[in-house]
């Protein structure tokens, strides 16, 4: 197998197999303003990409490998794909065909799903948003969360035994890609998203012929550390923002597989090695868009501050201490969603 060299932009790209070398860990400022370490040793990467994001390999044998792919991948995108995820295909199927199934219910059913914290139950479309729909539970890790969310939406049981099994899953496919960071940077601790709720939201997009090259979703990151998406296999429209660049790239649909986005949370945890990526969803044709994603949040009720191993002279502390909690209302107050909220907890310079 041929292996090239590049130490340039990958987005202008389309590698099936390539090693390029990364820098670890300088400040620099991207194309938002925003204070991020990036790398700076030469780290030869393999990269196997679909399009532009990485497509990673959860089955590769070399944990160290494996470990060192969703880092740079994490570090220079903020998302990527995985395959061989370990959530059966069937179940992806069945739940698709599920949320389908759901979002037919009649409004006065739908309204049942109530929100625990704000945002995180039923969404009508708005003027916003006017082609979005969403349902959703708080703690897609908590049994009776999940058992709450099948009755308000009179879940079949057949659906309730998915549901049941695809959180399952989904928050211990989030956990052990938290885990796999916090071992790729050789920290102490790397079970440090214990107790952490793992947020649900099944979206639905109705695309019109008069919607057709207008926004689904407003650009925003999420607020969370990790989300898992498992996006519409036929219908495309998922863009992210390359942050060096500040183009925007397609997030095409790949099936079978599932796309990763690191969030607000992660670069807090992270003292910003880590991208919270910029994305949006643009309307491309007139159809149905389904979607499935769910969110490691991080800590809701104490601060979220770096290990000791990413703070040190060369790499001074970026943001203040906050919860999940503390940012989230950061950007509901100041109506702040695309990242610049963390403008507000950064230190002076």
């Amino acid at each position: 197998e041929i292996q090239n060299y590049f130490n340039f932009d990958l987005q202008s790209f389309h590698l099936s197999h390539s090693i390029c070398y990364l820098r670890l860990l300088s400040l620099e400022r991207d194309s938002r303003n925003t204070k991020r370490f990036v790398s700076n040793s030469p780290l030869k990467i393999m990269a196997k990409t679909n399009g532009v994001i990485p497509t990673i390999d959860l089955g590769e044998v070399s944990a160290e490998i494996l470990n060192q792919k969703i880092r740079e991948a994490s570090e220079r995108w903020g998302c990527f794909r995985v395959i061989n995820h370990g959530v059966p295909l069937s179940l992806m199927s069945d739940m698709k065909k599920t949320v389908m199934d759901l979002f037919e219910r009649p409004y006065e059913v739908k309204v049942r799903n109530t929100d625990v914290l704000l945002g995180s139950g039923y969404r009508a479309p708005n003027e916003i948003n006017p082609y979005y729909e969403a349902l959703g539970l708080y703690d897609m890790a908590s049994p009776q969360a999940v058992n709450t969310f099948c009755d308000q939406l009179e879940a079949s049981a057949d659906q309730r035994e998915i549901m049941v099994k695809y959180a399952k899953a989904i928050d211990g496919l989030a956990k052990d890609l938290a885990r796999r960071l916090a071992e790729s940077y050789g920290l102490a601790e790397t079970n440090f998203f214990k107790g952490w709720p793992s947020q649900f939201r099944i979206n639905k997009y109705h695309f019109q012929p008069e919607t057709v090259g207008k926004l689904g979703v407003q650009l925003h990151t999420d607020s969370g550390f990790l989300t898992i998406l498992q996006d519409d296999e036929n219908v495309g429209g998922l863009e992210a923002m390359d942050h060096s660049s500040g183009t925007f790239f397609p997030i095409s649909p790949l099936p079978n597989t599932l796309a990763i986005n690191l969030g607000d949370m992660a670069a807090i945890w992270s003292n910003g090695r880590l991208c919270n990526v910029k994305h949006r969803v643009q309307c491309n044709e007139a159809t149905k868009r389904f979607s499935i994603a769910s969110f490691l949040l991080g800590p809701m009720d104490t601060d979220l501050e770096p290990p000791s191993e990413f703070v040190n002279a060369e790499h001074p502390r970026l943001y203040k201490a906050i919860s999940h909690d503390g940012v989230r209302n950061i950007r509901m107050t100041t109506k702040l969603h695309d990242g610049e909220a963390l403008k507000l907890i950064t230190y002076d310079e």
